[in-house]
């Protein structure tokens, strides 16, 4: 890695890393330079994002009121997603890295995503139910990925609705919502359905789905790693033959 030129690598390796294609990460490469020469520690970044989603939260909250704020909202979930992929890479520029991290980078995603769910919620544009609805599912979805690497030594992020998508589903529902109200058109349809609270809806289904694509990755390894374990039969009579002859 480039950055390792700045500063010694940490001898401690992530079991997983969030697989992220390369264009996102070069978005993040002068950042990366900049705080490791500023020494902008992993941690700051990884509570930075929090401070977006609480920004995001807020906009959301008050939106039913000013639906201005759903412009800013979304870019304010990006920058908490661009938080969630720099705070690794400047981790591991910085020789930062080590078993702390896994539990800083997992519980700052988890409250982030809480906080988001709860402003849209509240935000007059949707049910709460459907909010907080999400809000479940989208910790369900984290801990299921965690779940793996605790039982199985690996962590999944497989399924259709993860921590992006769920941001980039939530931001396309806003502009949307903000969409129809500027053209003086109502976000609301036959029904009492909003448009957010179809994004809502969508971002749940897509989480039941992540959670079982999850779940069945992680079983099926433990099966396998079982079967690896488990000494065949053959060797079994083999075993037994030499003790009675011992």
């Amino acid at each position: 890695m480039e950055f390792a030129l700045l500063t010694g690598m940490s001898a401690y390796a992530p079991v997983s890393r969030r697989p992220i294609a390369d264009v996102f990460r070069a978005t993040a490469r002068a950042a990366v330079r900049f705080c490791v020469r500023r020494r902008i520690r992993a941690d700051t970044i990884s509570y930075l994002s929090v401070v977006f989603a609480a920004g995001a939260a807020v906009c959301f909250w008050h939106a039913g009121a000013n639906p201005w704020l759903l412009l800013a909202a979304p870019l304010l979930c990006v920058a908490r997603l661009w938080c969630n992929m720099l705070d690794g890479m400047v981790a591991l520029a910085a020789g930062e890295a080590g078993r702390h991290g896994e539990i800083v980078n997992e519980l700052p995603d988890r409250l982030s995503d809480i906080l988001i769910f709860v402003g849209v919620a509240h935000s007059g544009l949707c049910t709460p139910v459907a909010g907080y609805g999400a809000a479940i599912l989208a910790v369900l979805t984290a801990y299921v990925g965690v779940l793996g690497q605790a039982v199985a030594g690996r962590r999944e992020y497989g399924g259709w609705m993860t921590k992006p998508w769920r941001m980039v589903a939530l931001g396309i529902g806003a502009w949307i919502a903000l969409g129809l109200i500027a053209g003086g058109r109502s976000p609301t349809f036959a029904g009492g359905w909003t448009v957010m609270d179809g994004v809502c809806l969508v971002i749940a289904l897509g989480c039941l789905q992540t959670v079982i694509v999850r779940l069945r990755h992680t079983l099926t390894l433990l099966e396998t790693s079982h079967d690896l374990r488990r000494p065949s039969a053959g060797a079994d009579d083999s075993r037994h033959r030499r003790s009675i002859a011992a």
